[in-house]
């Protein structure tokens, strides 16, 4: 068995996950590969098994954050040194989660979040331009960020992690709000785990549509911020 899991959470994927799982098994050919498919009506869980991925399939549409604590609990049960966590939409090149993945291995940061908002050479600031709507959902969420993690985080809902298995028990708990990067985040930090913000390219959804547009950004972007002062609130009370 590899000593790397990487987990995809997946819903109705069945035409994004080949490029997804093709890309993810060239550039990271030792790894084991978890598609968590979440009560997928399509074939999801077929198509992941045909290209060469585990299926751990839900008998209901349980969300992201049943998903996400699933892949973690999967690779923390079997004894997994490090995990990587891709979306399946085609977002995540499997050469960005390679870069997190190696700050991992050599021990220079036990927890590494791909982030859109970050720069360094080679990733120039501003690569990445949200529209106006997102662009003020992104600057309260970075407000808030800073405000309880008490350092800055650029890209607080980023699906693109690394971790070693100092950080999956904390990970693989149930989470129980509707913002379970933030919730991640706020898990690690507090642990007093090491996290890196580091840089990567993200592309555009290869296929379908974003299942949070519209009203749903608008609600993901609240519940981002209720689960911050939720937890600057208990922090208080200690």
């Amino acid at each position: 068995m590899s000593d790397t899991l990487v987990f995809i959470p997946a819903w109705n994927e069945e035409d994004n996950l080949p490029a997804v799982l093709d890309d993810l098994h060239r550039v990271l050919p030792d790894a084991d590969v978890l598609v968590v498919d979440d009560g997928s009506t399509d074939r999801t869980a077929e198509v992941a098994r045909g290209h060469g991925a585990e299926a751990l399939s839900f008998g209901e549409n349980r969300g992201l954050r049943a998903g996400i604590a699933a892949g973690y609990a999967w690779a923390r049960d079997r004894g997994y040194a490090f995990c990587g966590r891709v979306d399946a939409d085609g977002q995540h090149p499997a050469a960005e989660l390679a870069r997190l993945l190696a700050l991992v291995r050599e021990d220079r940061c036990d927890v590494a979040v791909g982030s859109r908002f970050v720069s360094a050479e080679g990733y120039p600031a501003y690569r990445y331009r949200p529209s106006g709507a997102r662009r003020f959902g992104t600057a309260l969420l970075r407000r808030a960020v800073a405000l309880v993690l008490r350092r800055p985080f650029a890209d607080a809902t980023s699906g693109l992690w690394a971790v070693n298995d100092k950080a999956l028990p904390l990970l693989a708990v149930q989470f129980r709000t509707g913002a379970p990067e933030v919730e991640a985040l706020i898990r690690v930090v507090d642990a007093g785990l090491r996290v890196e913000e580091v840089p990567v390219d993200m592309a555009a959804r290869a296929s379908g549509e974003s299942k949070l547009r519209g009203g749903k950004a608008v609600r993901l972007v609240l519940t981002v911020v209720g689960t911050l002062l939720l937890a600057r609130l208990v922090r208080t009370r200690r």
